[in-house]
């Protein structure tokens, strides 16, 4: 039975197969369980409290064990001799800083005092979230544009919706 390759493997260049393998794709874990990981802990505490700093608190706990967690999942799945992966440390540092940057860039806007003003600002940035993470998939993953849009998109805004439905926003 002949062996075929990923069509990753097929579609890029063998020097960016590795890059893409060894950084993009941690990264990119790392950025996707951030950002959607974290949104249903962060809106259901600014919707339970009513307080932004709570929320903001909530989603900084959130995020930042999100990431020591994702990290070391990443650092420990495999020690990349036999996937060609690359350094766990390595992949599990760069999973671990994503996971953080993603949960944190929609928790920032609850440093506003005005609740309805930080909910507005982070349903922007989760949009942005989402819409950069579906460019990352199409660009380095070869993945269609309108399929990864979409399933991104909805995939973030179920959670939203629970986030919000748990926080009696919704």
């Amino acid at each position: 039975m002949a062996h075929t390759l990923p069509p990753l493997v097929q579609t890029v260049p063998p020097r960016d197969h590795a890059f893409v393998l060894q950084k993009v794709q941690p990264a990119l874990l790392g950025l996707m369980d951030g950002s959607v990981s974290t949104l249903a802990p962060l809106f259901a505490a600014a919707g339970l409290t009513g307080q932004p700093l709570s929320a903001f608190y909530v989603g900084t706990a959130a995020s930042l064990g999100a990431g020591i967690s994702m990290g070391l999942a990443e650092a420990l799945s495999d020690d990349g001799t036999i996937t060609g992966r690359g350094s766990p440390l390595t992949r599990g540092v760069i999973t671990g800083v994503a996971t953080v940057v993603g949960g944190m860039l929609h928790t920032l806007p609850f440093l506003i005092a005005n609740l309805a003003l930080a909910l507005q600002l982070a349903y922007a940035v989760v949009a942005l979230e989402l819409l950069v993470i579906a460019y990352i998939r199409w660009h380095y993953m070869r993945s269609s544009l309108s399929s990864t849009v979409g399933q991104v998109l909805i995939g973030g805004g179920i959670v939203v919706c629970v986030g919000l439905w748990l926080g009696g926003t919704a």
